[in-house]
């Protein structure tokens, strides 16, 4: 029975994200937004309950797996269709929104099956992408379609690309907090519902800090390769000329 803990934390995402499914399908996408937060807190749980209690397994893995490819990956993705691309040409809304969980799953099929770097995410982890996505699709009115397509494709590829991200999974839980875990996420559903958007857009700026901050970490580190370079390159120039 206290194996199957974690994965009941699994299966409350997916659980999550097909309602969130539902909720974008009828045109509620406020409270479509916030199933998949509550969703990330879930994935957030059911690994370091499991390695909490010792439970850590295969089948975990891929049950978590699949769960976030609907979660944050097709979950977001009809979101933001629903609110920001129906309008537009068929063919590339389409397009555009299934690039998204394609990235996605090609995400956990690397993470899968590769080994990473200690305490880095290779690319961009898909719940914060889907999480991003998913409150991002909150701002439809003041940010128009083009410049979402935009935010989607970067999202996608972020999530498929070398950059390097912080990986906070490892960050333990006592086993004597697991019993507090369903009153955290009781508590974090309340807050949810009765302030739907003001909690989504709250959760929107981490999110959207986190995603940057590998981006800039990766420029900075081409910029100073390139410089690191150049400089060698003028100190074997100089070499030369004694």
């Amino acid at each position: 029975m206290t194996k199957s803990i974690p994965n009941m934390f699994t299966l409350g995402n997916l659980f999550l994200g097909m309602i969130g499914i539902i909720l974008a399908v009828n045109g509620n996408t406020s409270t479509a937004a916030i199933m998949i937060i509550v969703a990330m807190l879930l994935d957030g749980l059911d690994g370091r309950v499991a390695r909490a209690l010792n439970a850590q397994s295969d089948f975990g893995k891929e049950l978590d797996s699949l769960s976030d490819i609907v979660s944050f990956g097709v979950a977001p993705a009809l979101i933001m269709y629903s609110v920001a691309f129906m309008d537009m040409n068929s063919a590339l809304a389409w397009t555009v929104t299934a690039v998204f969980p394609m990235c996605g799953a090609l995400r956990l099929a690397r993470f899968n099956v590769r080994p990473g770097i200690p305490g880095y995410f290779i690319g961009l982890p898909i719940p914060a992408a889907g999480g991003v996505l998913a409150t991002l699709a909150l701002f439809h009115e003041e940010i128009s379609a083009p410049y979402m397509m935009i935010a989607m494709l970067l999202l996608s590829y972020l999530m498929i690309s070398r950059v390097k991200y912080p990986n906070f999974k490892k960050i333990g839980l006592p086993k004597k907090a697991i019993k507090f875990t369903p009153l955290v996420v009781i508590a974090a559903v309340a807050v949810a519902v009765f302030f739907p958007e003001q909690t989504s857009m709250l959760i929107f700026v981490p999110l959207v800090l986190y995603a940057g901050f590998g981006l800039k970490q990766s420029v900075q580190r081409l910029i100073r390769g390139r410089r690191m370079k150049r400089n060698s390159e003028e100190e074997a120039y100089r070499s030369s000329d004694r």
